[in-house]
């Protein structure tokens, strides 16, 4: 795990000294080591953690054998060895390996195939080859988009970075805002893939490549998770249990390779708490596991993680979060993230990594289960709303929910504010969210004749099957959710404290059989995460989850309205959102009168507007 940047310039407008700064800016994502390649029209860095080969022969940048290509990587290919195997067979010029690292293999396997060559990595991954011969910048993205990557492409200028500090350090003064970036943020809560909040500066789309030369600039998707989907689906359940078990055992298997002790995320639910009963079962020591309390009970789930690790019998770590805990973190986040973020969760995901890192060096946690297997309210709300007699009723029955005075019915009756079907997918994960809706921009935005509605171009003729309303609520999450917000959040969470941190539910051989899962044996009778539940029970008693499902949230409700009100006060106070001139001062000021006068479903809006103008205050 390590931060790569560079730039790639016929022009030569960039300089050593600013390559220096880049690079040094992604300090913490790699404190181990960190190395430079400047010749010519291209500038490579590389900060390095240490996880596999911690001696020097596993430092980066790399050169091949041949001496042709150069690369710089950051994350973490688990089958290297089998490729390593491979490059060898049938060939008469045997490759010597120098060290005993993932990275060494990976640039070998680019020599011998080209841009095949990622086919067969699997892992989290962003990778920079350059071919010195022919001038030509080669960048890539893991399929699932675990792994970061920004560019920023304008005017004949190309820089990457695996974070967005790094570009805006050198290229600041030209950055622009989108406006298009802060109307999806507003609506959904981060910004999608390929957006960044400013015009010129992209993120790479996970399971795509860019090549880049003095031609121009070519992007390619090699693996689209559209072109997962069969028309074979696996109806019987002993099958998928079995099937889904042993892929993710396989997928621990490989993750747990590590030369730098290694722990586990769990938050006492389901896919934390099945990830570490694998584990442990593969481990011949006791596994490290890490989990956050909350003081206020209602968010306490370290009571839960706490049985399960005793269960296990691992080797368990918990950290009672307060509110002075988060304050500490709330401008920090601002810093970590680089562009508006607005998921909560960050703070005691940075605060758990914070925890991790006295211990380890390498985590695994559990994102992926919840889309994979149908773990979110909103793919039931999918099945809601796409029922014929619901949809032609949405209008009365959103009437009806609005003016009750049951705070949780108000709130639903925005899900049912939605003209078109296609719409549902994007407005019912805002709604079920509470932020803000494509209607309520209009109202909101100073300008709404700017106002943009997210479109998903969703290829329903292109798939090999129709896929059902739970289904296609559960791809949206994982097409823009999963790499826009929560392994965005994982990432820069844990890499702020130097931490690396894998995603077993995400190795893509898990996720292209997972997706061809009948929708039946992913909520059946009523349950969410069926077959996950009852590959759990294998390793853990049933009783240990019969409670509803909680999220890994903060109290922010109960803090915004006391021990981090001033927040609202001062972030959101009359003469800074008119300096800034987005959204109606009038409108704020509605929304926070309503807010403390009891109508709390209202505190993530007020957050998204805190998170915005905390950027603006610092960036804008």
């Amino acid at each position: 795990m390590c931060g790569i940047t560079g730039f790639y310039s016929p022009e030569r407008k960039f300089s050593p000294s600013q390559l220096t700064e880049m690079n040094t800016l992604l300090s913490h994502r790699g404190p181990d080591a960190e190395g430079y390649f400047c010749e010519g029209i291209i500038g490579m860095a590389h900060k390095r953690l240490s996880i596999l080969d911690l001696s020097d022969n596993g430092n980066q940048p790399m050169t091949s054998h041949n001496g042709r290509y150069v690369m710089v990587y950051n994350g973490e290919v688990y089958n290297y060895r089998e490729i390593a195997a491979e490059i060898q067979k049938g060939s008469t010029n045997q490759i010597v390996f120098k060290s005993s690292s993932d990275s060494e293999v990976i640039l070998e396997a680019f020599v011998k195939w080209g841009t095949e060559f990622v086919h067969r990595l699997n892992g989290m991954f962003s990778i920079a080859i350059y071919d010195k011969r022919d001038e030509i910048l080669w960048l890539f993205r893991d399929r699932l988009g675990v792994k970061p990557l920004f560019y920023y492409d304008n005017e004949n200028d190309f820089l990457f970075a695996s974070e967005l500090k790094s570009i805006r350090a050198i290229v600041g003064k030209k950055l622009k805002i989108a406006e298009q970036a802060i109307n999806q943020f507003l609506n959904l809560g981060f910004i999608p893939s390929p957006l960044t909040i400013y015009n010129h500066v992209y993120k790479l789309a996970p399971g795509s490549y860019l090549k880049v030369s003095r031609n121009g600039i070519d992007k390619k998707r090699y693996w689209s998770i559209y072109n997962a989907i069969s028309d074979k689906v696996i109806t019987k359940e002993k099958e998928a249990i079995v099937k889904i078990s042993e892929l993710l055992a396989s997928s621990i298997q490989y993750q747990l390779n590590s030369d730098v002790p290694f722990g586990i995320f769990l938050s006492g639910g389901i896919d934390s708490s099945l990830v570490a009963a694998q584990a442990a079962s593969m481990s011949t020591t006791a596994v490290n596991t890490f989990s956050i309390g909350f003081r206020e009970n209602q968010y306490n789930e370290s009571d839960y993680a706490r049985k399960v690790a005793a269960f296990l019998k691992t080797s368990h770590h918990e950290f009672i979060v307060s509110h002075n805990d988060a304050m500490e973190l709330v401008d920090k986040i601002t810093d970590v993230y680089d562009e508006p973020f607005a998921d909560s969760s960050a703070i005691p995901t940075m605060l758990v990594s914070k925890l991790a890192k006295k211990h380890v060096t390498v985590t695994l946690s559990g994102e992926g289960g919840d889309e994979l297997f149908f773990g979110y309210g909103s793919h039931k709300w999918a099945k809601r709303l796409n029922n014929p007699l619901i949809y032609f009723s949405k209008d009365i029955l959103r009437f009806v929910l609005k003016n009750m005075s049951n705070n949780s019915y108000k709130r639903a009756s925005k899900l049912f504010e939605f003209s078109e079907k296609s719409d549902l997918p994007a407005h019912i994960f805002s709604q079920e969210q509470y932020l803000f809706s494509h209607g309520d921009l209009k109202e909101l935005l100073t300008d709404s004749s700017r106002l943009s509605k997210f479109q998903w171009p969703f290829p329903e003729k292109e798939l090999s099957r129709k896929i059902d309303p739970m289904e296609k609520q559960a791809l949206f999450d994982m097409i823009y959710y999963l790499p826009g917000d929560l392994l965005t959040k994982v990432d820069r969470a844990s890499m702020a404290y130097s931490l690396e941190t894998r995603v077993p539910y995400l190795d893509h051989r898990l996720v292209e059989v997972a997706l061809n899962i009948s929708p039946d044996l992913k909520y059946k009778n009523g349950i969410s995460k069926y077959i996950l539940k009852e590959i759990l029970y294998q390793y853990v008693p049933k009783s240990y989850f019969d409670r509803p499902k909680q999220g890994f949230a903060i109290p922010l409700v109960k803090w915004l309205k006391y021990e981090l009100r001033y927040l609202i006060e001062d972030i959101l106070k009359p003469e800074i959102i008119t300096q800034y001139n987005i959204v109606k001062t009038e409108e704020v000021e509605e929304l926070k009168k309503r807010f403390f006068a009891g109508e709390d479903f209202l505190f993530n809006r007020l957050w998204l507007l805190i998170v915005l103008h905390k950027w603006l205050l610092k960036y804008g």
